[in-house]
């Protein structure tokens, strides 16, 4: 016998910031992603466009949640998610294209995972590049390999290891996925107090995921969940306020995983290394885009992953 489906609506919080056009095609594909009946709250940064209001007009199970300004990523998310304190919730980018049954992809894995405390799709560009979305957690040596020649040596084995490229896509626990798309479980979120504000964009989702892996939550790969990621918006309208963002978060991040006097020094050396990293990346196009991704992949192969096992991975 067939499991009774969910009644319950699943909250889908979306942060909008002028989305234009590509927020109905996220909404028209969210329809096709989940058997289970959902409830869409775009919180919305100071959309000038009106496509929120348009949206929330056509669709009865959308509605906009005003944050006030535009408060980040982060900060919009936990707005969007404040009166929910468990259960789950998608967290995803209004630029997302769903895969048909994508939703429930998760879903079923997160049943699979119970210390799930997030769980990402597969995520693909419009090209047909697979994302490196589930990463180990950046380190003092494979984030500065990553930085400072990613650009230059794509493959190098600091990037690698930290993207965990070489290997095939599986379901499998990683250090932490990427916020464009998140199934994240309530209780987990809020144990925490769910993103840091003080991230207006980028390192946002490393940190939540740092923080819960203290824990003990896992974050959890589900590529058999795919997804298409446009990207590239806030990027593309103010490049350079977009790199300052990118590396003053990278900044924020790291310096927390060194505290203290006597890490004052180091906390110096990558304060001078990001800052340099940041004003190349003003005149320099190729080290703006950082390492570019080293698998193709139009149609996914997913190796099966030890659906249902919560040790033996890392």
């Amino acid at each position: 016998m067939a499991p009774t489906p969910d009644p319950t609506p699943l909250r889908v919080v979306a942060v909008t910031y002028s989305p234009g056009a590509a927020l109905e095609g996220f909404l028209d594909s969210l329809a096709q992603a989940t058997s289970r009946p959902v409830e869409v709250v775009l919180a919305d940064n100071g959309s000038t466009d009106g496509a929120p209001e348009r949206a929330a007009e056509r669709h009865p199970h959308v509605r906009v949640l005003r944050t006030g300004g535009n408060i980040g990523y982060g900060g919009a998310a936990n707005a969007g998610l404040a009166d929910l304190r468990t259960g789950r919730a998608l967290i995803a980018n209004p630029d997302l294209r769903f895969s048909p049954g994508s939703v429930d992809e998760l879903l079923a894995a997160a049943d699979r995972w119970p210390r799930a405390a997030t769980l990402g799709p597969a995520i693909m560009t419009p090209e047909g590049e697979l994302y490196p979305s589930a990463r180990d957690l950046p380190r003092l040596s494979t984030g500065a390999g990553h930085a400072l020649l990613g650009w230059v040596w794509p493959s190098n084995p600091w990037t690698a290891r930290y993207r965990r490229e070489r290997e095939a896509p599986r379901e499998r626990p990683a250090g932490w996925l990427s916020g464009s798309c998140l199934l994240v479980d309530l209780e987990a979120f809020w144990s925490v107090d769910g993103f840091d504000p003080g991230y207006f964009m980028y390192f946002e989702d490393v940190d939540l995921a740092e923080r819960l892996g203290r824990r003990g939550w896992l974050h959890v790969y589900v590529p058999t969940a795919v997804v298409e990621h446009e990207g590239g918006h806030a990027t593309r309208r103010e490049p350079h306020r977009m790199q300052r963002v990118h590396h003053t978060s990278a900044l924020r991040y790291l310096s927390r995983q060194y505290p203290g006097r006597r890490n004052a020094p180091l906390r110096g050396v990558l304060r001078a290394g990001l800052g340099g990293r940041m004003l190349v990346s003003y005149v320099s196009g190729r080290v703006a885009a950082g390492a570019r991704f080293q698998r193709q992949a139009r149609e996914l192969a997913v190796v099966p992953g030890p659906a249902g096992r919560e040790s033996g991975e890392s």
